[in-house]
């Protein structure tokens, strides 16, 4: 009945017809100094009276000025911290807004970057921009491919700085600079100039290290002793008062510091030793003497171990007390090898560090293979591991969640840094060169954190996709015994690895947790067990 009310009554009809296309228009204007702000008529009505005019042309569009005024006097337009342009993007993001009409392009940014990024907010929540003396229209097929041609400029000036930066810093470095990066223990940043400055007290500490490694030619004892000393590694504040590191000493940290070029005075760059404009504070001949002995360390007893040994468990065990990985290794006696998973911590730190400690590779795979094979005969116990299978992989995006809001909120925040360094404009040439260098750092995490923000969509749409139920778990797990036997070491390490996600240990009551990847019990399900882990792998 409401169709013949509004084909005989015209006001309806109209009223109708309005409520459909009525497009809300928002003007934001800006001017970059205050100067005649004060004035009855200035700049920001001027721009306000002719985007008004523009969007009463568009009457008969449905276009609709709504009365809230978005005026951002004395902003500069090289960043987005501006009052009225960031209500501008809450109202935008609420849904009041259809349309955002700006006198000229740059009235709304200076930066492509910016503008970019603004193009994106309003392409989400479909909204249209309008310059009124550039007939720049996004609601015009024209309009778009303007946009597009802008968002190109944008990422094509973004990679010129970084490739422009990344230059000036190969260049820098080349000449003994010292270009950024997290300070090192025994100097400090001089923060007018941006050169290493010797740290006295804990240059002393330093060659106290170096001294300590060729008396002990081993770096548990270093690092056990260094821990009785309270001795750390660098700590240090950054600009914004935040307190930065000050941890203690593993294997690694202080296998970096022993091998740091920079504490003869050097720098390196690519393989390549330059001299640094810095002062050495440990002597080249005892710098020399500890990469020998490391070497030689190395080459008796720091190989890299291969799976070779068909470890079932290499990568997945973990120690539950400490939260690190379990290595693999082994000994050798009398002609036999004895194979040894080993706590991570108590290998860096010493064999007091860690509860778990050591624990024997036969023991522990057998365990986990006889429990697989338990399931398998079980029916009972489907209903339940499935379940657990499901609720592992939703605590796996709800973490995957997690983390991309957290990723999104540093985005933010190094945007607002890139853009303030953007605007800035130092006059001398040192300053310049510090800008530059930030500039390269962000980038580079921001580019780091776009990857990890990919990678996190794409594992999100690959866990969404893999739905389990017992079906499935119980093919797998039916499949899994009668091929066990007749797979190689290797085989069997991938089966593993398939089916297995996770598996913890605590030394502390020899509770083994195993986390199940449900993504590899599904791929169990196609075929036999052995054709879908090569189809996997």
């Amino acid at each position: 009945m409401s169709r013949p009310a509004e084909r005989n009554n015209p006001s309806i009809r109209q009223s109708v017809e309005t409520h459909r296309t009525t497009v809300r228009c928002a003007i934001y204007t800006r001017k970059s100094t205050d100067e005649g702000l004060d004035q009855d008529f200035n700049s920001l009505d001027a721009q306000r009276e002719s985007a008004e005019a523009y969007i009463a042309s568009q009457r008969h569009e449905g276009w609709l000025c709504i009365s809230e005024r978005y005026d951002d006097g004395g902003f500069t337009g090289g960043n987005m911290e501006r009052p009225a342009l960031k209500r501008l993007f809450a109202d935008v993001e609420s849904g009041g807004i259809d349309c955002v009409v700006v006198y000229k392009v740059d009235r709304l940014s200076r930066s492509l970057l910016d503008f970019a990024r603004m193009m994106e907010l309003f392409d989400k929540h479909a909204v249209s921009f309008v310059s009124v003396t550039q007939q720049f229209n996004t609601t015009s097929s024209m309009g778009r491919l303007t946009l597009n041609i802008l968002l190109s400029f944008a990422q094509f000036e973004r990679e010129i700085i970084s490739e422009r930066t990344r230059d000036k810093m190969s260049a820098a470095r080349k000449k003994g600079k010292w270009v950024g990066g997290m300070p090192v223990l025994g100097y400090d940043v001089d923060r007018k100039g941006g050169r290493l400055i010797v740290n006295e007290d804990e240059a002393l500490k330093v060659r106290g290290i170096y001294d300590l490694y060729l008396e002990h030619k081993a770096l548990i004892p270093v690092v056990q002793e260094l821990e009785r000393r309270k001795w750390g590694a660098k700590q240090w504040t950054t600009q914004r008062g935040d307190v930065r590191g000050g941890n203690l000493f593993n294997k690694s940290s202080l296998f970096r510091l022993l091998t740091n070029v920079v504490y003869t005075g050097n720098v390196c760059y690519k393989g390549t030793i330059y001299r640094g404009e810095h002062e050495g504070i440990v002597d080249p001949d005892l710098w020399q003497r500890v990469q020998d002995t490391l070497r030689h360390n190395g080459r008796s007893g720091g190989k890299d171990i291969r799976n070779k040994y068909g470890a079932l468990l290499r990568g997945l065990l973990y120690c539950a007390p400490c939260g690190t990985a379990m290595v693999h290794t082994y000994t050798a006696k009398n002609g036999r090898h004895y194979r040894y998973y080993v706590c991570l911590t108590a290998q860096q730190r010493g064999w007091t560090a860690c509860p778990t400690k050591s624990l024997n590779a036969h023991e522990i795979e057998t365990a986990v293979v006889d429990y697989i094979r338990g399931l398998g005969s079980s029916t009972e116990v489907f209903s339940k591991t499935a379940s657990e299978v499901r609720a592992q992989s939703q605590k796996r995006l709800t973490e995957l969640e997690t983390e991309r809001r957290a990723h999104e909120r540093e985005l933010k925040r190094l945007d607002v840094r890139l853009r303030a360094l953007v605007a800035e404009s130092p006059t001398s040439s040192t300053d310049r060169r510090l800008v530059t260098d930030q500039m390269a750092d962000l980038q580079d995490q921001i580019r780091s954190l776009e990857q990890r923000m990919t990678a996190i969509r794409e594992e999100t749409v690959a866990i969404q996709k893999e739905t389990l139920d017992e079906g499935d778990l119980e093919k797998a797990l039916t499949a899994f015994d009668p091929i066990w036997e007749s797979l190689a070491p290797r085989e069997q390490a991938r089966i593993i690895k398939t089916l297995v996600e996770r598996v913890a240990y605590d030394g502390r009551d020899g509770k083994v947790t195993v986390t199940f990847r449900s993504p590899g019990i599904k791929a169990m399900c196609m075929g036999d067990g052995t054709r879908g882990v090569e189809e996997r792998t």
